[in-house]
């Protein structure tokens, strides 16, 4: 049974979220196609930048003015525990490696667990000027640039030969040694599209795309998608179906597509 929540301290939350993404879209843009970037490697040789972290700076001292009970676990600075069951989960720029080559398909994500269940996600798009967000219980929203927000509402395709495959990498299936399922998903379905990291996942929250696949993924990564993927009317599971950010792996899909998307996905021997 999901736990209840104060709606004042959710709506409170929310708030914040929203604002800070908006706050920090000042730092990441001034980085932005900059010409001058520095990229430096962490332990994973994963990339990350000057905005990178500034971005989660600036969340961060704002979680701990606003709600300073609350715990945090962010992907550049790591956790602080907290007490009041509230814990945010904070990619302060989503999609590092397009930000560095000048695409605009990055995001800032602000996701939000009450007692281990991802009740709040935000995902803020700075270089597009697109949101999207949701409260467990009270729908998914878009909001375009210049335009006032609108109901996020996965598609009904129950066909993956009519849908649309996102995806991040290629080499991430082969990482993991299953490209036999990225295989199958391109064979199968009707449009493949590298348009990958959290954009892919809004995609498919805002009926853009039926399904988006990531083979390796960070609870960071996917905290803020659960509740917009799932209030737009979606799933969002590990490669097993279970409904969960530990798992290392990610699928946001339309309902009709699940167990579709599921039968290619599950390691052999699964039932």
């Amino acid at each position: 049974m999901a736990a209840e929540m104060p709606p004042d301290d959710m709506q409170a939350r929310l708030d914040f979220a929203l604002e800070v993404a908006l706050e920090v879209e000042a730092i990441i843009l001034d980085h932005y196609q900059s010409g001058d970037l520095n990229v430096d490697r962490k332990h994973d040789n994963s990339p990350v930048t000057i905005a990178d972290r500034q971005a989660e700076t600036v969340i961060r001292a704002g979680i701990s003015r606003h709600f300073p009970g609350d715990g945090v676990l962010g992907e550049e600075f790591g956790e602080t525990v907290g007490s009041t069951g509230f814990h945010w989960v904070l990619d302060p720029l989503d999609g590092t490696k397009a930000f560095i080559h000048g695409v605009p398909l990055f995001g800032t994500l602000i996701g939000v667990e009450f007692k281990k269940q991802c009740v709040l996600g935000v995902c803020h798009f700075p270089a597009l000027g697109e949101t999207a967000w949701a409260v467990k219980g009270r729908g998914a929203w878009w909001r375009k640039a210049g335009c006032a927000p609108r109901r996020a509402q996965v598609s009904q395709t129950a066909d993956l030969a009519q849908g649309l495959f996102s995806f991040t990498t290629v080499q991430g299936f082969t990482r993991i040694g299953r490209p036999e399922v990225f295989a199958a998903l391109v064979e199968r379905a009707g449009l493949s599209r590298g348009w990958g990291d959290c954009y892919g996942h809004i995609l498919v929250a805002t009926g853009r795309a039926e399904v988006m696949v990531d083979p390796l993924m960070n609870p960071w990564d996917a905290a803020a998608i659960v509740p917009i993927v799932e209030e737009a009317g979606g799933a969002f599971v590990d490669w097993r179906g279970e409904p969960t950010i530990y798992s290392g792996n990610g699928i946001s899909v339309n309902a009709a597509l699940r167990e579709t998307v599921l039968n290619i996905t599950r390691p052999p021997g699964d039932a």
